[in-house]
């Protein structure tokens, strides 16, 4: 199911439906995010006419294409390679005509790939931020909607910058609710949020911005491009790859194997361990009155969840979200879990997630590791790593976000 999931948001499956028509001019194409290179080789390979551009993706999620450029650079923490591939991309698209096509691909990831601080901004000022957002429990909008207003290229400020062009961006979705904005911070959107909504975000996560970023939102110098703006009017957008689409091949895998699917939402937030207990409720309810939905069947959800790091564990919202359900669980034998990054990525390892199985704390107890205190110091890499049920993918080419299935075996079936 897992495999089926990342299989529906690969770029060669979904883009070539969204070739645009080919312009009088130029096409040039941009783009940014950890399925940008993959999606730029499968633009590369069906255009049949000129083209130029550039992409920037995660270090070790580069294709090879013809006439497209693609560089690399970090992420979650952006890097100097990011910002020069964000200095290239804005220079790429400036002095354009009317007749040009601009086109920008866009997936998950690109918020730190795609990085150009805003003026009076330094890199450093915007890793700190990032590092701060990222340990916050902030939820990705939250962390984008900060990130849009201390960028001078995100927020809408792309396509701004390519006008009077046609600008098409393609979108592959990794954000709860497939808000154009949020995906890589909307740099070819506009943005409905204010600098004042980044503050307060800034403030009630008690995040220590840099003196320079919060002179620049303070200040109002890092509004964002809005609706309705003139330099938007030939801006458009099509998504084509969401979460959604993943659960929907991973409920098919489920039914062909005669077990009954039951998708519960793909825009799940919260903290994931809190997610990790009330799923474990959810599991418990089907095993012992087959609500709401009778085993043999899956519990299949994703969105994004967050973790608030107090522990110095190797975290990672999908492996804690997991050891918080085997903690809840309490060794239930008849339900068996995976939660991964669609990515291959889960926090900062290159793994993607990991398993549970009904011996799974028999196992830990074996060996001396006690899954709470792992938890409780956001371990959970360490944790499943040691049991031999980490899933590591590598790099997956694309995005869609978390992905977590819950199997509850029917008692005939677990015997």
């Amino acid at each position: 199911m897992f495999d089926a999931a990342i299989d529906a948001a690969q770029p060669a499956h979904c883009l070539p439906a969204h070739l645009p028509p080919v312009p009088k001019g130029r096409t040039i194409v941009v783009g940014a995010g950890k399925a940008s290179a993959a999606m730029a080789k499968v633009f590369d390979d069906a255009w049949t006419h000129p083209v130029t551009g550039l992409v920037v993706t995660r270090y070790g999620y580069g294709a090879r294409c013809r006439r497209i450029e693609i560089v690399e650079a970090a992420h979650p923490v952006p890097d100097p390679a990011g910002v020069a591939a964000a200095t290239r991309i804005r220079e790429l698209v400036r002095g354009l005509s009317a007749d040009d096509l601009v086109v920008c691909l866009i997936s998950g990831g690109g918020s730190s790939l795609l990085a150009l601080p805003a003026e009076g901004v330094t890199l450093a000022d915007k890793q700190a931020v990032n590092r701060a957002l990222l340990k916050s429990g902030a939820t990705i909008s939250e962390m984008n909607c900060v990130r849009r207003h201390l960028s001078a290229i995100k927020g809408g400020r792309l396509a701004a910058a390519c006008h009077p062009a046609k600008v098409v961006t393609l979108l592959i979705s990794d954000v709860p609710g497939d808000n154009p904005m949020d995906i890589a911070s909307g740099p070819t959107v506009a943005d409905t949020t204010t600098c004042a909504d980044a503050l307060d975000i800034i403030r009630r996560y008690a995040i220590d911005a840099p003196a320079a970023a919060m002179r620049v939102l303070e200040s109002g110098a890092g509004e964002t491009v809005k609706p309705g703006d003139p330099r938007l009017s030939r801006a458009e957008f099509s998504i084509i790859a969401t979460p959604q689409m993943a659960l929907e091949a991973a409920a098919a895998i489920a039914r062909a194997a005669s077990i009954a699917p039951l998708i519960l939402c793909d825009c799940i937030e919260g903290e994931a361990r809190d997610v990790g207990k009330v799923m474990a409720g959810i599991a418990q309810y089907v095993v012992a009155h087959g609500q709401p939905i009778a085993p043999p069947c899956v519990l299949l959800s994703g969105g994004e969840t967050t973790v608030t790091v107090r522990g110095n564990g190797r975290g990672g919202r999908n492996v804690e979200f997991l050891l918080s359900l085997a903690i809840a669980l309490e060794g239930s034998e008849r339900v068996y879990a995976i939660a991964g990054d669609t990515d291959g990525v889960d926090g900062q390892e290159e793994i993607a997630g990991a398993i549970v199985t009904p011996d799974t704390l028999e196992r830990a107890g074996a060996k001396n590791i006690r899954p709470r205190e792992s938890l409780a110091n956001n371990d959970g890499h360490g944790f499943f790593e040691a049991l031999g049920d980490s899933v590591v993918t590598g790099p997956t080419l694309t995005n869609v976000n978390d992905f977590r299935a819950i199997l509850v075996m029917s008692a005939a079936d677990s015997r």
